[in-house]
């Protein structure tokens, strides 16, 4: 890929955007951001709390990687970050970074994200929260410039299907 490129891994907790995205980035030979920690301190008491996160509440959030993303635009330089970015609107707010911006979204069935989330160890986001994250997820639509694939396959297939499809982006 000769034109830098900003990529987000999306999806619901526990999906693999976390394992993914660096492999990603680590490709591209760029910067890697882990979008859980752009949360507030509020936002975070709140998750681990097991109370879910309401639009205001990622208002700052999501604007604060809008900003990264719009300053690695500035520099000419590629960029991964990792946001659960449910909803259109989220999406359309980080777009504002980046009109051009990727997104690659992670999804699966409930039980199996379910059974990964439980097997974290010290991460805040707890289980119970995964029902409130379904319901609000908007899947995003080919128009979106987004590519969707199932976590029902090892990462190692994911990372090479990713890369497949970067690659024939025009």
């Amino acid at each position: 890929m000769q034109e830098p490129l900003r990529l987000v891994v999306m999806g619901v907790s526990g999906c693999g955007k976390s394992t993914l995205a660096p492999l990603l980035a680590d490709y591209l030979h760029c910067a890697f951001i882990e979008g859980d920690t752009l949360h507030s301190q509020a936002n975070v008491a709140k998750m681990a709390s097991g109370s879910s996160l309401n639009d205001d509440d990622r208002a700052g959030w999501l604007a604060s990687i809008a900003q990264r993303i719009e300053e690695s635009r500035f520099k000419n330089k590629s960029l991964v970050l990792s946001c659960s970015a449910f909803k259109k609107n989220y999406r359309d707010r980080l777009r504002l970074g980046d009109d051009k911006l990727v997104f690659i979204h992670l999804q699966g069935n409930k039980q199996l994200i379910e059974e990964r989330m439980k097997a974290r160890q010290g991460h805040y986001m707890k289980a119970n929260l995964l029902d409130s994250q379904l319901v609000i997820l908007e899947i995003p639509q080919p128009t979106e410039n987004v590519l969707n694939l199932s976590i029902d396959q090892s990462i190692e297939d994911i990372f090479k299907a990713i890369v497949e499809w970067l690659n024939q982006r025009p």
